[in-house]
This record gives C-alpha cells, sequence and structure tokens, in this order.
C-alpha cells in the first residue's frame, strides 16, 4: 500500500528520475519539497506551530547506474542512487531529457516500478514522454508542453486524454506543461496534501498564483 502523504507518520522518500539530459528547470521544482522540510524550514520566519508540521523528506537523484547526471548548461551533478540501490520512492518526480535521447530498457523498467510503488508520480515538461513510453499514463488524463500536445496522440499511447492546461492531476498522476509550469504543479501539488504548510511557506517566495488554464 502507497504512503498517506498528508499523514505519513514517517519520513517521505522523494526521488527524482535523471536520463539522457535532463532539463534543469524540469527538476528544480522538487525544492518545493525542501521548502517545507523539517531541515530547512526552522531557518523561515513561520510561527512555531507551523515548523511542528514540517515533514521529515529523504531526496533521491537517481541514474541507473548511480553515476554523475549530465543537466543541461554545462551542468554535472553525482546522483545519490542506482536503479539497483534506490529506495522504494514515495514521490516520484521526472522531467525532460534533451533531444537525441531513447529511453533504455532498464529506464523504462525503472519507470513502471517507481509508479507502482509511489502515491504520487509527477511528470514536469517532457517527462510525460519516457513516463507515456514506460505505460504508466494508461487511461489517464494529462499535458505537457503546449505546443506538442497536438503531435502526442500520434506519438505515444493513444489511450491518454491530452488536454491543454498548465497543470492536470489525474489520482496520484500530476503532469504539467513546459518548464516554468512544472511550478505551478508543485505549489498546487503542496496545497493538495499540506495546505497550511504551503499557506505559510509560499508567500514567502513572492510566486505568482497562476489557474491552471493558459490565460495568456
Amino acid at each position: 500500500m502507497s504512503l498517506d502523504l498528508s499523514n505519513p507518520g514517517r519520513t517521505i522518500q522523494a526521488g527524482v528520475i535523471l536520463m539522457g539530459q535532463t532539463e534543469i528547470l524540469d527538476v528544480a521544482p522538487i525544492d518545493f519539497l525542501h521548502g517545507i522540510s523539517r531541515r530547512f524550514i526552522t531557518a523561515l520566519p513561520v510561527p512555531d506551530e507551523i515548523k511542528a508540521k514540517a515533514l521529515d523528506i529523504d531526496f533521491h537523484w537517481v541514474t541507473e547506474k548511480g553515476g554523475p547526471a549530465k543537466l543541461t548548461s554545462n551542468i554535472t551533478m553525482e546522483a545519490t542512487d542506482s536503479y539497483d540501490s534506490c529506495p522504494r520512492l514515495d514521490i516520484v518526480l521526472m522531467g525532460a531529457y534533451f533531444p537525441g535521447y531513447t529511453p533504455s530498457d532498464a529506464d523504462l523498467g525503472f519507470i513502471r516500478k517507481a509508479a507502482d510503488e509511489c502515491a504520487a508520480f509527477i511528470s514536469i515538461c517532457g517527462g510525460i514522454v519516457p513516463a507515456a513510453l514506460a505505460g504508466v499514463l494508461k487511461n489517464k488524463t494529462c499535458t505537457g508542453p503546449r505546443e506538442l500536445i497536438p503531435q502526442f496522440p500520434a506519438m505515444l499511447d493513444p489511450s491518454i486524454n491530452w488536454v491543454e492546461k498548465r497543470w492536470t492531476r489525474d489520482r496520484k498522476v500530476w503532469t504539467s506543461g513546459a518548464l516554468l509550469n512544472g511550478l505551478d504543479l508543485m505549489r498546487e501539488f503542496t496545497k493538495a496534501y499540506w495546505p497550511e504548510l504551503a499557506e505559510a511557506v509560499i508567500p514567502l517566495g513572492g510566486m505568482p498564483v497562476r489557474s491552471a488554464d493558459y490565460e495568456y
């Protein structure tokens, strides 16, 4: 049984799956969770009763063999886990890989395993592609990069219901449009599971509130 994220009762295991050359802005929104973690919230100007509700979260950066990951803008980062060593993840997040990469059988197998075991599966921007190729979005309502949505029915799983939104939620699957729409998604994700923390912490970042619909 997957974890009750609203009342976890233990440390939450959050993981970012990295393959190919991942786009930084796609995976950076994982830091939204760090902002409500116990290790960070003590430094924020919020009431003690809010700090007491902070979450214990372990973060995992996962590559196939546990080796360094290449990200865009010439960044190399050390992974914390391989597909074999990674613990069961409660929250899974993945972004786009740079064009030209083809997910391996190992990539797709780990995505399927992580999606099956987790309490929340998050796809940001082109992260929708490997998720769909792995078959974890069957019969789900999803979104992705706005300009590519017309191409996706033919490219990917035909059972997916594609909508043009900044973000969507279909049960435990959350998907977003391109790049900074991942922040829109993570704001709503945080509000859905931990509303008191979200209400106290999100305004500190001066982040604009945008609806799921594209107003412009």
